[in-house]
């Protein structure tokens, strides 16, 4: 994309065209990471973004990059990107000469008083043309610092991007299977309503054929019956939520939330379980470590930046150009004049200033150290988090399936006792209801599965290899 083609190159610009560099990582003192942090293939290798595909193929890769391109909150992200590499270029400006070009031009009157003859004037034009130059020498690399912690901050900045592009991408997908997932509760509802119907046809048939001595009675009917509108109203609630789910889904892909977004009639299929004993280095994909150990490098060097204040400023100043009286002289070498000059400044007393500075950057190095070390902290939690849900969802979608499918069992034999005159309605509409409730258990549990493993691809910052 543009924008991010356009901070790569000034970042590149500033590291290479003017000797520079980008800061070395100081990754290894937030502990359980390494040292040569930007040297790592993990680090190159970036965020992998092919698990959008492995959760729901095509139709979802599509989604996910039409979010990419028109997502409000990502556009800011990308202008946040640009404005950092901005920032750096304009750090790096004061590394190098200064020159400007000017004009000057005047016309000067001078009255005589008092001289002999009443006086008299005298008037002067003045012009002149100029090359001005003004480079403050970077003997003790105080600019250089400076400049390197903008670079830092760009590429901090960058992966603050990335981050947020895998966060709309995992967001796009949880959306998406809210949706699926909305679908396939919908189509339960509906099957319920049916059910229940039913239940309440064969109830009031049997209390039409006033068979008491079966069990038909007045209060079964009326049972059925609220069985049957608690039915309707909770299909009410599921088309409800599935409005819901393709608005949030369409805002998050820039649209306009109008529920029209193409729907997805099933969740997919639970990809295949991650391997046994993944590396910790995949973790160095995420982009918010990454992000974290740029700040501390930028942090680093605006320490460096701010003790290198107590050392003395050295700055050469120069002009070449011409002076003259008349316009048509103006560009005549034989009216040229030039000056050079040097300065030398030592700072003595600012009131606390440079040490005020000082200890403001280094209290910002520290918390640089401290944040880098919360973020890898929290990612290694949410890795062992979403894999410990990952046994636990399993194993509760097993047994809640083994349990739905001996409910539809129990509904199948309830229903044909009470309509052989042989069982009570009672246990006929209870049975009917764990049918129901099971099966949309199994349903929710499959979403929470599906949604747990983008957590998962989200915390390793992208698949399982690299």
């Amino acid at each position: 994309m543009n924008f991010t083609r356009a901070g790569v190159l000034a970042v590149a610009w500033l590291a290479g065209g003017c000797a520079l560099e980008s800061p070395a990582s100081r990754g290894g003192e937030a502990g359980e990471v390494p040292a040569a942090w930007s040297a790592t293939r993990e680090a190159k290798a970036g965020v992998d973004h092919h698990w959008v595909r492995g959760i729901g193929g095509p139709p979802l890769a599509s989604l996910v990059a039409e979010a990419v391109a028109a997502n409000p909150d990502l556009k800011a992200s990308a202008a946040r990107v640009d404005q950092a590499a901005a920032l750096a270029k304009v750090a790096g400006a004061d590394r190098l000469p200064a020159l400007g070009a000017g004009t000057q031009a005047g016309r000067r009157k001078q009255n005589f008083i008092g001289f002999p003859g009443g006086g008299g004037s005298s008037t002067n034009n003045s012009f002149g043309v100029s090359l001005e130059a003004a480079w403050e020498l970077d003997v003790w690399g105080k600019l250089k610092a400076g400049t390197e912690a903008a670079i830092a901050d760009a590429q901090a900045q960058r992966q603050v991007y990335e981050g947020a592009r895998v966060s709309l991408a995992a967001q796009v997908s949880k959306a998406w299977l809210a949706v699926a997932e909305a679908n396939e509760q919908l189509a339960l509802a509906e099957r319920a309503v049916k059910s229940r119907q039913e239940s309440e046809d064969a109830v009031r048939s049997r209390f039409e054929g006033a068979l008491e001595a079966e069990g038909g009675s007045a209060a079964q009917v009326r049972l059925s019956q609220s069985d049957l509108a608690s039915s309707r109203a909770a299909l009410e609630a599921r088309r409800g939520d599935r409005e819901q789910a393709l608005r949030q889904l369409e805002l998050l892909l820039g649209r306009y939330p109008a529920a029209r977004v193409r729907e997805v009639e099933r969740l997919p299929a639970m990809p295949p379980p991650p391997p046994v004993g993944l590396p910790s280095e995949l973790l160095l994909r995420r982009p918010d470590i990454l992000a974290a150990e740029r700040q501390l490098a930028a942090a680093g060097r605006r320490l460096d930046q701010a003790e290198k204040a107590r050392f003395p400023e050295l700055s050469l100043t120069g002009s070449l150009g011409t002076a003259t009286d008349q316009l048509g002289d103006l560009l005549s070498s034989g009216f040229g004049v030039w000056s050079l000059g040097g300065s030398l400044s030592q700072p003595i007393f600012q009131g606390g200033r440079i040490e005020g500075g000082i200890e403001s950057a280094a209290a910002v190095d520290r918390e640089s150290v401290a944040n880098l070390q919360r973020v890898v902290l929290g990612a290694f939690g949410e890795v062992e988090q979403a894999l410990s849900s990952e046994l636990f969802l399993q194993r509760r979608e097993q047994e809640t399936s083994s349990a739905a499918a001996l409910a539809k069992e129990a509904s199948e034999r309830a229903a044909e006792e009470f309509r052989g005159g042989t069982g009570d309605v009672l246990t006929y509409l209870a049975a009917q209801q764990r049918e129901i409730d099971t099966a949309a258990q199994v349903v929710a549990l499959r979403r929470l599965r599906l949604a747990n493993r983008v957590d998962l691809h989200l915390a390793l910052g992208g698949d399982f290899t690299l």
